[in-house]
């Protein structure tokens, strides 16, 4: 029992030497950590950064310095703070900052990381598309892409195309993990018609009595290539007799699209050897056309006038009841305004053309353009009209005439009857037609065709007016 007590007390009295042993350590604690208070927040200067102690920086933006303070008690020493460290926007990576000031023997230094980080996705570029319109039972191919990176460049290389049943999916991520994803949507439908192209002109003449020879045709198709075997030709062409035929070419593709095109045939005499078609331009005028007409119905001979808006209607009225052809000219010959547009053109001649369905009751669709197809007068008001007007007469049913013969009546002074006279009979041929460019409102021209008309009777000559039956006699377009 009584070691039992001796137990106890001795047990007793180590518990009471660990308190003394635990205060003690306690108090060593509580000194060092006032002590540490008071060094670190009385003793040493303070600094305060403004802004977050940690910056996110994105690659290659400018780093600014969020600025700081210091004081010592009352004392501001922000002037004398030191700071040290350099981020380098254009490298990723972490980077400190380091601020620090000193007072008396006490120094105090602060520290700011900054971390450059890439947060960019790349910039991937495809097709404006919304959706990609593949020929059906057609692969896709993949299209045409490219990827670029703020800071990796070109990776291209890396984009992964992911084709599935209804979409292709772009992607691409640069080696910080920054993502961009194109999805485009994969249709598959051939809505395009194929391309039909003639050979040769759409408007093509054939001559009576010769066999018509077809120029030929070719037509190919986005999905199914050359298709040129499907083209289908309707219509017929009678060259037994003069007149304008219509051919209509039509094709189409294994989805249905049509693509179809015309072709005008115009069958019409060929031109006869030795014959001379005596045309008169810009009348009718009093004093000259009546004076032609006399001499053309003492001889019997027929010619072709292309009149304006000017002159007495009882002379277009004679010059058609004497059987000769009432032509169209132009209204005003202005070439500012007949050449300014193809409109403007066209409201010129139906111009003429309906004063002269007023006074015969006929509609002529013979026409000849002011200064012939090949002028180039008309450059200075529209570009390339001629090009276009030479086509789209014929596109209305008329046809143009220009000559192969020129008088030179329209020359200026110092042009004779007899300078008419041999411009005209020098430039006659036995082996074509002769189409032959006079002006009845000039006096010379009225002088010279009695003579110029005896000249082709006494040398096998014959004389005939033009009719739509009459092959064209064109010059080159040179606008």
């Amino acid at each position: 029992m009584e070691k039992v007590k001796n137990a106890i007390s001795k047990i007793k009295n180590n518990i009471m030497e660990h308190k003394k042993v635990l205060v003690i350590i306690t108090s060593i604690i509580c000194v060092l950590l006032v002590g540490f208070m008071v060094y670190n927040f009385l003793l040493l200067p303070r600094i305060e950064l403004k802004g977050s102690k940690k910056i996110v920086l994105e690659y290659q933006d400018d780093y600014v310095e969020e600025g700081y303070k210091a004081n010592y008690f009352n004392e501001d020493l922000t002037d004398d703070v030191k700071v040290k460290g350099k981020v380098d926007p254009n490298k990723l990576g972490t980077y400190e900052v380091t601020y620090e000031v000193k007072r008396g023997p006490f120094k105090r230094k602060v520290v700011r990381t900054v971390v450059v980080e890439d947060n960019t996705a790349p910039v991937l570029n495809v097709s404006e598309e919304e959706k990609y319109i593949l020929c059906p039972g057609s692969d896709f191919k993949g299209g045409e892409y490219s990827a670029s990176d703020n800071h990796d460049g070109d990776i291209t290389s890396e984009v992964n195309v992911e084709v599935l049943e209804d979409k292709v999916i772009y992607k691409v991520s640069d080696k910080s993990g920054n993502t961009t994803k194109i999805e485009k949507e994969l249709v598959y439908s051939d809505e395009t018609a194929p391309v039909l192209a003639l050979n040769g002109n759409d408007i093509v003449y054939a001559f009576v009595g010769e066999e018509y020879s077809e120029k030929g045709y070719s037509a190919a198709d986005n999905c199914d290539g050359n298709i040129s075997d499907n083209v289908s030709v309707s219509g017929n062409v009678d060259t037994s007799q003069s007149g304008e035929y219509v051919l209509t070419y039509e094709v189409s593709d294994s989805s249905g699209n049509v693509s179809s095109k015309t072709r005008k045939v115009i069958v019409t005499e060929r031109g006869k050897n030795g014959v001379i078609y005596l045309t008169f331009d810009d009348g009718p005028r009093s004093g000259t056309t009546d004076v032609i007409l006399d001499i053309l119905k003492e001889e019997g001979v027929s010619a072709t006038f292309f009149v304006t808006n000017s002159g007495p209607d009882d002379l277009i009225k004679r010059i058609h009841e004497e059987g000769h052809t009432v032509a169209l000219h132009t209204a005003g010959h202005d070439y500012s305004v007949v050449y300014a547009s193809v409109d403007n053109y066209f409201s010129d001649l139906y111009s003429v053309s309906d004063r002269v369905k007023r006074i015969t009751g006929v509609e002529s669709k013979i026409i000849r353009f002011p200064g012939g197809s090949s002028n180039t007068v008309s450059r200075k008001y529209c570009s390339g009209i001629m090009t276009t007007l030479a086509r789209e007469v014929l596109n209305r049913g008329f046809k143009y005439y220009d000559w192969n013969v020129s008088s030179g009546d329209a020359s200026g002074s110092g042009v004779s009857s007899d300078d008419v006279y041999n411009n005209v009979v020098n430039g006659l041929k036995k082996n074509r037609s002769n189409i032959v460019l006079m002006h009845d409102t000039k006096g010379i021209t009225r002088d010279a065709l009695k003579n110029i008309i005896k000249y082709g009777k006494d040398n096998g000559y014959s004389f005939e007016k033009i009719t739509l039956d009459t092959e064209m006699v064109t010059q080159r377009v040179n606008n």
